[in-house]
C-alpha cells in the first residue's frame, strides 16, 4: 500500500527499491550507492559528448582538484542530479519553478550528506574550472564560452568511465573522504 502512494505521487524509484518525493525530499530514505549509481549513469551536458563522461566522473575529479578541506564537497557538489537530472543551464534560465525543486532537493540531500547547502566559493571556481577542461575534452568546442573564458582548465585529464567503473570510483573516493 505505502509503494502505491509513492507510485501516485510526484516520486522516483531509486536502484536501492525506496522512493525519491521531490515534493518531500527531507523525509526520504537513499543512500550514497543510490547517488553514486544514478550519477554514474547520467551523462554530463545532456549526452552531446564525443563520448559518455558521467557526473560522478565529473565530481571525483572535482574533489580532487580543491584544496583538501573542500574534497567532500566538491565530490557531492552535484549529488541532487542524481534525483532531478543534469539539465542544461539554459533550459534552467527558462523554468523558473525548476529553481525551487532543485534548491529542496539540493538542500535536503546536501544537508543528509553533511556538506555546506551553500556552494563554497572554492566549488564554484573548480567546477568552472571542470568546465574549460570538460569543453575541449568530452565536447571538443574550441568556441570561447564566456562563463569560463578567463580561467585556466583544470590540469585533468577525462577518462570517459564507462558508468560501473564511474560508480566504484565515485564510492572509493566517498569511502576516502567520509573516513
Amino acid at each position: 500500500m505505502n509503494k502505491i502512494k509513492h507510485i501516485v505521487g510526484p516520486t522516483i524509484a531509486l536502484r536501492s527499491g525506496q522512493y525519491f518525493d521531490l515534493k518531500q525530499p527531507w523525509a526520504c530514505e537513499f543512500s550514497i550507492e543510490d547517488i553514486a549509481h544514478a550519477l554514474a549513469n547520467l551523462c554530463r551536458f545532456t549526452g552531446h559528448c564525443k563520448q559518455f563522461y558521467s557526473v560522478a566522473e565529473h565530481s571525483v575529479f572535482t574533489s580532487q582538484i580543491v584544496p583538501p578541506e573542500f574534497a567532500l564537497e566538491g565530490l557531492l557538489h552535484d549529488a541532487a542530479e542524481a534525483f532531478i537530472g543534469d539539465i542544461a543551464k539554459p533550459l534552467k534560465s527558462i523554468l523558473p519553478d525548476y529553481a525551487v525543486i532543485e534548491e529542496r532537493v539540493e538542500n535536503a540531500v546536501l544537508t543528509r550528506l553533511g556538506v555546506p547547502v551553500k556552494m563554497s566559493p572554492e566549488i564554484k571556481h573548480a567546477d568552472l574550472r571542470m568546465l574549460k577542461a570538460e569543453q575541449f575534452q568530452a565536447m571538443e568546442d574550441t568556441n570561447v564560452w564566456p562563463l569560463v573564458d578567463e580561467l585556466d582548465a583544470a590540469d585533468i585529464k577525462l577518462e570517459f568511465w564507462p558508468p560501473e567503473r564511474a560508480k566504484q570510483e565515485f564510492l572509493q573516493r566517498f569511502e576516502e573522504l567520509a573516513a
